[in-house]
């Protein structure tokens, strides 16, 4: 009786999981790109309906004024503007810069993660940067952007960094060297753009996907080459 061909290994839960998983991550980006586009439109007229890209903000983005004495535009705004800001941008060199960095960084939670668990942190990241703006911006204006997700991400990436480092007893420098460029990094940024970054919202950010990050995965992994 002949051999067959050798039987294929049975292709496991998380490499069926992971097209899915990355795929989620330019559905992501499309919906931005989504806001975006049509807000250039709006630009142009042809929306139909005058300053859109305005009303769109007035109405979607976050306005710390709104937590005080102003009046809303709707009942619920003041607590859907935490969400909803995180969804538009001030234009399209801010919107490529952001997604680029999502593009970059949003595969490496959902790896950790899986596609349930990488959203709750994105969305409780979205939540913290609108918190951390309100918390410590003293500006009026209004903060639009994705900017506070991401770093919340970095700070989930980060957290679990910093677990895996303190389980298996690795050198904590690579953590607080991303921290320290990080803080430069903005305060950089902040000065380039003349004093205009939401750097409140990126440290609320940060500090929400880093809190998220650890209530939904608390356990050290043993990853390769994290001893060096």
């Amino acid at each position: 009786m002949t051999e067959g061909p050798p039987e294929k290994a049975p292709e496991t839960g998380s490499a069926k999981a992971k097209p899915v998983v990355y795929r989620s991550v330019f559905i992501l980006v499309g919906i931005y790109a989504f806001v975006e586009i049509a807000l250039t439109a709006g630009d142009f007229g042809l929306v139909g309906i005058p300053r859109f890209r305005s009303t769109v903000y007035e109405f979607a983005g976050f306005w710390p004024g709104i937590l005080t004495d102003w009046e809303p535009n709707y009942p619920a705004q003041p607590w859907l503007m935490f969400f909803t800001y995180g969804f538009l941008h001030s234009g399209w060199v801010h919107l490529v810069v952001n997604m680029i960095t999502l593009t970059s960084i949003a595969p490496i939670v959902l790896d950790r993660v899986g596609l349930w668990k990488g959203a709750l942190i994105y969305a409780f990241a979205i939540l913290g940067g609108a918190v951390g703006f309100a918390l410590l911006s003293d500006s009026y204006r209004p903060m639009v952007g994705a900017s506070g997700a991401l770093f919340g991400l970095v700070g989930a990436i980060l957290a679990w960094e910093y677990v895996d480092r303190f389980t298996f007893r690795a050198k904590m420098w690579p953590v607080l060297r991303a921290v320290v460029f990080l803080i430069a990094l903005n305060i950089a940024l902040y000065f380039a753009m003349e004093r205009l970054l939401a750097w409140e919202a990126h440290l609320g950010g940060f500090v929400a996907g880093w809190v998220a990050a650890l209530l939904v995965d608390p356990r050290g992994r043993d990853l390769e080459g994290l001893a060096d």
